[in-house]
Protein backbone atom coordinates (compact mmCIF):
# COMPACT_ATOMS: atom_id res chain seq x y z
CA UNK A 1 0.00 0.00 0.00
CA UNK A 2 1.36 3.24 -0.95
CA UNK A 3 2.26 5.93 1.99
CA UNK A 4 3.96 9.05 2.71
CA UNK A 5 6.67 7.56 3.94
CA UNK A 6 7.46 5.45 0.86
CA UNK A 7 10.19 8.14 0.12
CA UNK A 8 12.60 7.32 2.68
CA UNK A 9 12.02 3.63 2.95
CA UNK A 10 13.78 0.76 1.39
CA UNK A 11 12.64 -1.05 -1.50
CA UNK A 12 12.38 -4.22 -2.11
CA UNK A 13 11.49 -4.65 1.18
CA UNK A 14 13.03 -7.73 2.87
CA UNK A 15 12.78 -8.47 6.12
CA UNK A 16 11.21 -10.97 7.42
CA UNK A 17 7.70 -11.15 9.00
CA UNK A 18 6.13 -13.13 11.82
CA UNK A 19 2.25 -13.32 12.62
CA UNK A 20 1.19 -14.21 15.94
CA UNK A 21 -2.42 -15.34 16.70
CA UNK A 22 -2.39 -14.92 20.54
CA UNK A 23 -4.26 -17.58 22.41
CA UNK A 24 -6.24 -15.54 25.31
CA UNK A 25 -5.54 -18.64 27.78
CA UNK A 26 -2.95 -19.32 30.40
CA UNK A 27 -1.90 -22.15 28.00
CA UNK A 28 -0.31 -19.49 25.69
CA UNK A 29 -0.17 -21.70 22.69
CA UNK A 30 -0.07 -18.82 19.99
CA UNK A 31 -0.03 -19.57 16.59
CA UNK A 32 3.11 -18.17 15.01
CA UNK A 33 4.28 -18.18 11.58
CA UNK A 34 7.15 -16.00 10.02
CA UNK A 35 8.03 -15.48 6.18
CA UNK A 36 10.66 -14.07 4.12
CA UNK A 37 9.61 -11.96 1.25
CA UNK A 38 10.07 -12.55 -2.64
CA UNK A 39 11.93 -10.16 -3.51
CA UNK A 40 11.33 -10.67 -7.33
CA UNK A 41 7.81 -10.57 -6.85
CA UNK A 42 5.84 -7.05 -7.40
CA UNK A 43 4.18 -7.45 -4.10
CA UNK A 44 7.19 -5.76 -2.11
CA UNK A 45 8.73 -3.53 -4.72
CA UNK A 46 8.35 0.08 -3.93
CA UNK A 47 4.20 0.54 -4.92
CA UNK A 48 3.25 2.35 -8.16
CA UNK A 49 -0.21 2.60 -7.72
CA UNK A 50 -2.69 2.67 -4.25
CA UNK A 51 -1.83 -0.83 -3.62
CA UNK A 52 0.50 -3.83 -4.52
CA UNK A 53 -0.14 -7.88 -5.52
CA UNK A 54 -1.56 -8.87 -1.85
CA UNK A 55 1.55 -11.37 -0.04
CA UNK A 56 1.88 -12.86 3.63
CA UNK A 57 0.73 -16.55 5.05
CA UNK A 58 -2.19 -18.57 3.12
CA UNK A 59 -2.29 -21.22 5.87
CA UNK A 60 -1.49 -19.30 9.01
CA UNK A 61 -4.87 -20.21 10.52
CA UNK A 62 -7.74 -22.20 9.55
CA UNK A 63 -10.80 -20.36 9.35
CA UNK A 64 -12.65 -23.34 11.46
CA UNK A 65 -10.41 -23.22 13.89
CA UNK A 66 -11.06 -19.39 14.41
CA UNK A 67 -14.84 -20.43 14.34
CA UNK A 68 -15.55 -23.44 16.30
CA UNK A 69 -16.93 -22.93 19.49
CA UNK A 70 -14.61 -22.48 22.87
CA UNK A 71 -11.56 -21.56 21.10
CA UNK A 72 -8.69 -20.08 22.76
CA UNK A 73 -8.10 -17.60 19.87
CA UNK A 74 -11.06 -15.20 19.84
CA UNK A 75 -12.83 -13.99 23.25
CA UNK A 76 -15.81 -11.98 23.63
CA UNK A 77 -15.22 -11.45 19.22
CA UNK A 78 -11.70 -10.51 20.31
CA UNK A 79 -8.75 -11.78 19.02
CA UNK A 80 -5.47 -10.29 18.82
CA UNK A 81 -2.68 -10.29 15.88
CA UNK A 82 0.53 -9.29 16.27
CA UNK A 83 2.59 -8.62 13.37
CA UNK A 84 6.58 -8.29 13.95
CA UNK A 85 8.77 -6.52 10.91
CA UNK A 86 12.14 -8.01 12.13
CA UNK A 87 14.99 -6.13 10.78
CA UNK A 88 18.01 -7.48 12.58
CA UNK A 89 16.99 -11.23 12.18
CA UNK A 90 15.57 -12.70 15.32
CA UNK A 91 16.46 -16.47 15.30
CA UNK A 92 13.29 -18.39 15.77
CA UNK A 93 14.10 -19.82 19.15
CA UNK A 94 13.75 -15.91 20.48
CA UNK A 95 10.61 -15.01 18.73
CA UNK A 96 8.29 -16.23 21.30
CA UNK A 97 10.39 -14.00 24.15
CA UNK A 98 10.38 -10.94 21.25
CA UNK A 99 6.44 -11.59 20.67
CA UNK A 100 6.13 -11.11 24.97
CA UNK A 101 7.46 -7.96 24.80
CA UNK A 102 5.08 -5.06 25.74
CA UNK A 103 4.62 -3.25 22.43
CA UNK A 104 4.07 -0.02 24.66
CA UNK A 105 8.30 -0.07 25.17
CA UNK A 106 10.25 2.12 22.96
CA UNK A 107 11.79 -0.05 19.89
CA UNK A 108 15.52 0.43 21.41
CA UNK A 109 14.60 -1.27 24.48
CA UNK A 110 12.82 -3.82 22.91
CA UNK A 111 15.73 -4.52 20.70
CA UNK A 112 18.24 -4.55 23.95
CA UNK A 113 15.83 -6.69 25.72
CA UNK A 114 15.55 -9.37 22.66
CA UNK A 115 19.79 -9.01 22.74
CA UNK A 116 20.18 -9.54 26.56
CA UNK A 117 18.12 -12.27 26.42
CA UNK A 118 19.59 -13.82 23.47
CA UNK A 119 23.09 -13.36 25.27
CA UNK A 120 21.48 -14.81 28.56
CA UNK A 121 20.16 -18.40 26.54
CA UNK A 122 23.87 -18.12 24.68
CA UNK A 123 25.82 -17.94 28.19
CA UNK A 124 23.73 -20.81 29.87
CA UNK A 125 24.23 -23.46 26.55
CA UNK A 126 27.90 -22.71 27.03
CA UNK A 127 28.30 -23.01 30.66
CA UNK A 128 29.02 -26.35 31.73
CA UNK A 129 26.71 -28.13 34.33
CA UNK A 130 28.22 -28.20 37.88
CA UNK A 131 28.90 -31.28 39.18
Amino acid sequence: MRSEYDAILKFPFNYKVTFCLYDQTTAQRHIIDSFRPDIKSNSFQRPRSEMNIASGIPKFCSLSTIQQEGNTYVRDDTMFIKIMVDFVDTPKTLLPFALNINPGFPVSIQQAMIKQEAEKRAQQTSTPPAT
